[in-house]
């Protein structure tokens, strides 16, 4: 198994891309630490993790909360003695965040996405990062969509945000990567089986008075596989950038668009 004796720190586990890659790594052989806000939501990944004969535990914690991060941080080295994995896959509400003009979009509204985000994925980076500095190894995981790269309309301060991730995962990577810890991302298009794609979807649909479908189709019909990507294909590939074989890939971004982005 590609993770076998490896420790996974995962934020957000309660999503649909944090439960993915969660059961992914624990199928691989990894021991997972899931938390989340909802502590209902993580406890069922773990459910599924341990019913397939996986080792998971979980905790409430918020991701945006310093003491929690590095607490929780400390209960997991002194349970499994290392941290080898750390993955944020938070999400906030886009409801009031996209769908609106630039020019008519409320300071805190086009800043919230940025600060949470950023925020967030600091804190838990650097805080595996000095675990994973006393060890001289480790992989910090970050996970943002294309729209950190092309350009498209009435996305508010989110797209910035996601291009905020990966210049903080190429910087850490700078950083880190000397010291035997690798930094790397997964940017991926939409995966409608996650619940904010077809809110969000739903959103542009209406802007262009469209049915979410018919946007749907034309997202999918941009990339080379005339297909939106899958969860499972995605926590494929973090398995793959988590396992020492990926070990010459850091500070770098596995492109997931199916051909909408040119490398």
């Amino acid at each position: 198994m590609r993770l076998e004796n490896k420790t996974a720190v995962i934020y957000g586990a309660g999503g649909a891309i944090g439960g993915a890659v969660a059961r992914a790594f624990a199928r691989e052989g990894a021991t997972v630490f899931l938390s989340g806000r909802n502590q209902a939501n993580v406890d069922t990944v773990a459910k599924d993790i341990r019913a397939c004969g996986g080792k998971a535990e979980t905790s409430q914690i918020d991701a945006l909360d310093e003491e929690a991060i590095d607490k929780h941080l400390d209960v997991v080295t002194a349970k499994a003695g290392r941290v080898d994995i750390s993955f944020n896959a938070i999400g906030i509400p886009n409801t009031t965040l996209q769908g609106v003009p630039l020019t008519q979009l409320s300071v805190e509204q086009f800043s919230l996405p940025i600060a949470t985000y950023t925020r967030s994925n600091f804190l838990t980076a650097r805080l595996a990062a000095r675990r994973m500095l006393a060890q001289q190894s480790g992989m910090i995981l970050t996970v943002t969509p294309i729209v950190s790269r092309a350009s498209i309309p009435l996305l508010g301060g989110f797209a910035l945000a996601m291009g905020a991730l990966e210049v903080l995962t190429r910087n850490l990577s700078a950083e880190l990567a000397p010291h035997g810890i690798r930094v790397a991302g997964l940017r991926t298009d939409g995966m409608p089986e996650t619940g904010t794609i077809k809110e969000v979807f739903g959103i542009h649909a209406k802007n262009l008075g469209i049915t979410w479908e018919q946007f749907h189709d034309i997202v999918a019909g941009k990339n080379h596989r005339r297909r939106l990507p899958t969860l499972a294909e995605l926590a494929n590939v973090a398995v793959f950038l988590a396992s020492d074989e990926a070990s010459a890939l850091t500070g770098t971004m596995a492109n997931l668009s199916m051909g909408m982005l040119d490398d």
